[in-house]
This record gives C-alpha cells, sequence and structure tokens, in this order.
C-alpha cells in the first residue's frame, strides 16, 4: 500500500478544492496515484449531481465583466443552494474565474464545453458539487458587444448588469455604469418601446380596458385611454424612458445625452438570482 504524507494530501486539495479528508480518502482509494484520485472526485461530484438534480440553485454569485477594449461583456451566475456557500470566497472566486473566461464564448453551451485547467467547465462544475455537496450550476449567461461598454455588479453579487453606448466618448464609464445600477435597480423588461413583445402590449392594453370598464367608462373611450396607459407602461418599464433615479427631471436617454447629444444606449443586460 502507497504512503500517503500530509504533503500529497494537501497537494491534491489545492489542485480540487476538496475537503481534507476526502482527498485522503481518495488518494487511499487510488494507492496514490493523483489522477486517479482527482477522478474519483469527480466520479463523487457526479453522483452528488445525480441525487441533487432536482434541487433549487436560487443563490450564489452573479459577476459581469468586460472585455480591455470595453467593446464586449458577459454576465455569468454561478448558481449554488445555499447563501452561507454563494458568500464563500473561494466560490465567488470560481464564479469571477468563469465569467472572464465567458467573454471568449456566444454562448453558454459553449463556455461548459471549454477547458478549465485540463478538464471542461461542466466537468468542473460536477466536481465542486462533489466537494461541496451542493448542486451548482451556470444559471445566466448574457453577452453584449457595443461601441462601449459599461458594468455593475450590485453589492453581494446578487445582481450585475451591463449597457451598451453608441460610442466610446470622454466620461463613458461613468454613464455607462450609471445606467446600469439603473437597470440593476429597476429591473427593465426592455431597452425601449420597440423591445417589448407584441403579446406583452396586448395583455397591459386588456389589463388597461378592464379596469377602465370598471370605472365606467365608455367603450368607445377605451382605445384612446389604453394607448395613453400603454405609454406610460413603457415609460416605467423600458430603460430609456425610465426616470433616471438619480436625476428624474431627465430620462435615462437624456440623461446620456446630457454627457453628448450623440450619446445613445444601444442596449443592455441584467441578471440576478432568485
Amino acid at each position: 500500500m502507497a504512503t500517503i504524507t500530509a504533503a500529497d494530501v494537501n497537494k491534491l486539495r489545492t489542485i480540487t478544492g476538496a475537503g481534507m479528508m476526502d482527498c485522503k480518502k481518495a488518494l487511499v482509494e487510488a494507492e496514490g496515484d493523483f489522477d486517479l484520485a482527482i477522478e474519483n472526485l469527480r466520479k463523487k461530484g457526479q453522483k452528488v449531481a445525480a441525487n441533487r438534480s432536482d434541487r433549487e440553485s436560487t443563490e450564489g454569485a452573479v459577476i459581469a465583466v468586460v472585455n480591455t477594449d470595453k467593446t464586449a461583456g458577459v454576465v455569468v451566475s454561478l448558481n449554488c443552494e445555499t447563501d452561507f456557500v454563494g458568500k464563500n470566497e473561494s466560490f465567488v472566486k470560481l464564479a469571477q474565474d468563469l465569467a472572464a473566461l465567458a467573454l471568449n464564448f456566444n454562448t453558454k453551451e459553449e463556455l461548459l464545453a471549454a477547458d478549465y485547467n485540463g478538464i471542461t467547465v461542466a466537468e468542473k462544475l460536477i466536481e465542486q458539487t462533489g466537494v461541496i455537496g451542493e448542486k451548482i450550476e451556470i444559471g445566466a449567461f448574457e453577452r453584449l458587444e457595443g461601441a462601449f461598454i459599461g458594468s455593475y455588479i450590485h453589492a453581494g453579487n446578487k445582481i450585475a448588469t451591463l449597457t451598451a453606448l453608441s460610442k466610446n466618448t470622454e466620461g463613458a464609464d461613468e454613464v455607462a455604469k450609471n445606467i446600469s445600477m439603473q437597470a440593476a435597480a429597476m429591473a427593465p423588461i426592455a431597452l425601449n418601446e420597440e423591445g417589448v413583445d407584441a403579446e406583452t402590449i396586448a395583455k397591459e392594453i386588456e389589463i388597461a380596458k378592464d379596469l377602465l370598464r370598471q370605472e365606467g367608462k365608455p367603450e368607445a373611450m377605451l382605445d384612446n385611454i389604453a394607448k395613453g396607459k400603454l405609454a406610460r407602461f413603457f415609460k416605467d418599464n423600458t430603460l430609456v424612458n425610465q426616470d433616471y433615479i438619480k436625476d428624474n427631471k431627465l430620462s435615462v436617454a437624456a440623461y446620456a445625452k446630457s454627457l453628448d447629444k450623440d450619446l445613445i444606449v444601444t442596449g443592455f443586460k441584467r441578471a440576478a438570482l432568485g
């Protein structure tokens, strides 16, 4: 039988992030073979992942990352089951690493298939499920490109957002960050009216008409009044039309133009836990 030293156990723990006792057991079972021990730990993770496949993973960390050119960004959430794990330093570091890696890809599927220190990201998540004992998975994956991209991560890593502006101009970084904060706080459903789907619009018009009927408004007036209520819905729920939270005399679109008359908000992405 191979002699397993404390240094061996610590080395395996550093490589895998698994607990000391799990690492020692894996090394003993593998008779000191590190590759086999790692494989055994991953197999344990696969078993745990299968057992916890029906569990809710609504906690975790949401991370936004922007490339050095400020022309592309991603928002990625690494989800787990409990807030305790979601706040763990090593868990947040893994979320940050995966978000940085995600900058190279366009979809969640591409990220999951990507290499992460010799194994795929999907395999790393299975491994961590075994190590931590909770369901671990990539939740949100959002990518945004534009002339200038800014980001914001809310304290505690519960919400993260990206904002795209029409050009890179002096002061764009602050404007993009402030608008990203707006998107985090106010949770708009779309960038502008054109981004709201027809089903949502039809539903809002019908709700408005029902309320007007209850108020006794004549049927002939309903369409015009409902259009006014729909306009209010767009103002409250589309990013560029919302009142800017730091100065409600301005819309978000007007706030952007206060930096540069030609500056336009061209897109945003938002992801949140829960």
